[in-house]
């Protein structure tokens, strides 16, 4: 696993307006940067000599390492063979029928790298995706782990079922777009229902480039939730 340092310079009329332009730009949340201001700005005198406020961002990404082909054809078997008897006997009850189909997709967001997505499918598969997807989440957690153990090294892995991770980046979408409309009519924040990281990232992209609002993630932990406020 590497680590990436991303360093950006961001102009705004204010030091928090250039932190937010920086933050859009990376695509990432203020808990995730260093934030250095290199200048405070100024308004001048009757607009005369105004300077905007500039700072620098620092962002430390780890990079995760392919997944080589070769290896990706043996993850399932090797998986097995390192399964002792007793495990494996549990695992059995466990399992249920599914075609799983691999494929490659491409960065959803600028700065990511290719992702290896597990796509599941077959008959009675809903239950697994539980409560907000809570369920499936924890699947993929420990099928990350397991990979992981078996390459020895990073591998940025998703695994979805029956297309619910697509379906639901749809619906997001379309509420951040919803809400946002709503936040510009009344003039005021909304603040949506706790979410995910990935889930408050596809807010947030989708609304960066939004003329009448912005957004920004408050709360701590599982409660953490995206705001949506009006634009000054």
């Amino acid at each position: 696993m590497e680590i990436r340092v991303r360093s950006i310079e961001a102009n705004g009329s204010t030091v928090e307006d250039a932190v937010k332009a920086g933050l859009a730009q990376l695509q990432v949340e203020r808990d995730q940067v260093q934030i250095e201001v290199v200048e405070e700005g100024s308004r001048g005198v009757l607009g005369i000599g105004a300077r905007d406020a500039v700072v620098r961002l620092t962002f430390h990404e780890e990079e995760p390492t392919p997944l080589p082909p070769a290896a990706a054809e043996h993850v399932e078997l090797e998986v097995e063979e390192e399964l002792d008897p007793q495990a494996e006997q549990e695992l059995e009850y466990m399992l249920m029928e599914a075609d799983v189909q691999g494929r490659i997709a491409e960065p959803r967001f600028s700065g990511d790298s290719a992702t290896l997505v597990l796509d599941l499918h077959g008959d009675d598969l809903g239950f697994l995706v539980g409560r907000k997807g809570e369920t499936l989440a924890a699947i993929q957690h420990l099928v990350r782990l397991m990979v992981n153990k078996v390459v020895q090294r990073r591998v940025h892995l998703v695994v979805d079922i029956e297309g619910y991770k697509v379906r639901r980046e749809s619906a997001l979408k379309k509420l951040a777009l919803r809400i946002a409309d709503q936040a510009a009519r009344r003039g005021r924040r909304i603040a949506l229902e706790p979410m995910s990281a990935y889930e408050r990232r596809i807010i947030h992209v989708t609304l960066r480039n939004h003329p009448a609002v912005s957004t920004e993630s408050v709360g701590e932990g599982t409660r953490r939730k995206v705001t949506i406020y009006p634009k000054p």
